[in-house]
């Protein structure tokens, strides 16, 4: 985007926000329905301890039908050393089951054990080694091919949120790269299938890794305005052009963050006493601005410049949306305002418009 002009505006508490601050509230190793690594490695290794505990407990109890070709004495020792070995291999031939209830004992139980065994190894073996390559390799390739993408520094509430709502607008995953220092966030943000890059988006290398030069958009929702204003600077030295949306917690740093190059300035906490003080005309007033900024209402605003068709018409007269403000340089024009009255080239418009679903 070219032409950007610095606004104040916040997602409103609508539904989207309500369900990020559930999941944001749940323990970590519940969220998006996925257990931690440590947690998950954990589980795997109590179960692999219970099914060779089984298998120990049978053998021991039918160690009158097993015979130790060595000594002829079958101790506690051997009963742990043959279950080990037999539920890791096929064994070795010096402790072999002689009865009929130590072979049935080892054919029904102590096979499928094996079985399971195996396959938590080959799924922990892949969890924590093949996957975590090869989401390496696929992540630095989607990252080499990044243009026109959007950049999200900060993967916490406010950041998931917004990657949540460019989905749900259909936003090609590959092309949303996740920046964070905490890499339990980045790991969520895999999962929905977006790029990301561990480190601190202040720095130049970590910006240059998700190719800012290149995105079209960057959104900075670090949780901290001093962090947020950083992380402005150095997109602007690193591209110029791109969009920067951040969101500000002060009012008193919405100057610094205008003045650091930021496109788009988001103060939840401001928007929210004025949508809070609005309500007080209405019950509805909260619900219809969620119902405008979220994929999943009735309406929905969009912004975009006005066609070559549609030059020198007036807002009413354009179909396909109702167009509610028109953008002239940087000046905002209302529909009444007779300035409005006949569209030029080079416009930009905002419109309600009825999602398709």
């Amino acid at each position: 985007m070219k032409h950007q002009r610095p606004i104040r505006t916040a997602l409103p508490p609508g539904r989207l926000a309500a369900r990020a601050a559930v999941l944001a509230a749940r323990p970590r190793f519940y969220r998006a329905g996925r257990l931690s690594p440590l947690t998950t490695l954990a589980i795997r290794g109590v179960a692999v301890l219970l099914l060779v505990g089984i298998a120990l407990g049978g053998h021991w109890i039918e160690r009158s039908g097993l015979r130790d070709n060595t000594d002829g004495a079958v101790s506690f020792l051997d009963i742990v050393y043959f279950t080990v070995i037999t539920v890791t291999t096929v064994g070795y031939g010096d402790i072999v089951p002689v009865s009929d209830a130590a072979r049935m004992f080892d054919t029904f139980v102590v096979t499928p054990i094996r079985i399971f065994v195996f396959l938590i190894f080959l799924g922990s073996a892949y969890s924590f080694m093949l996957r975590q390559g090869w989401e390496r390799w696929r992540m630095g390739f989607i990252r080499r091919e990044l243009k026109d993408h959007v950049i999200v520094c900060g993967y916490g509430r406010s950041g998931s949120a917004a990657v949540s709502e460019l989905l749900e607008r259909n936003h090609p995953a590959e092309h949303i790269v996740v920046v964070d220092t905490n890499a339990d966030r980045l790991r969520l943000a895999e999962e929905l299938g977006v790029a990301t890059v561990e480190g601190d988006a202040t720095h130049n290398k970590v910006l240059e890794i998700a190719k800012v030069e290149t995105a079209r958009t960057v959104i900075v929702c670090p949780g901290r305005d001093d962090t947020a204003v950083l992380i402005i600077l150095t997109c602007r030295r690193l591209s110029p052009h791109a969009a920067v949306a951040v969101s500000i917690g002060a009012i008193e740093n919405e100057l610094l963050a205008r003045d650091a190059g930021a496109s788009i300035i988001v103060n939840p906490v401001s928007f929210g006493g004025q949508l809070l003080a609005q309500c007080t005309a209405g019950p509805h007033v909260a619900d219809y601005v969620a119902d405008l900024v979220t994929r999943n209402g009735k309406v929905e605003l969009r912004e975009r410049t006005v066609r070559a068709d549609e030059v020198g018409k007036s807002p009413g007269d354009v179909t396909g949306g109702q167009i509610v403000r028109v953008y002239r340089g940087d000046r905002a024009i209302g529909i009444d305002d007779p300035d409005a009255q006949q569209l030029h080239a080079g416009d930009f418009v905002i419109e309600l418009v009825e999602p398709k679903r």
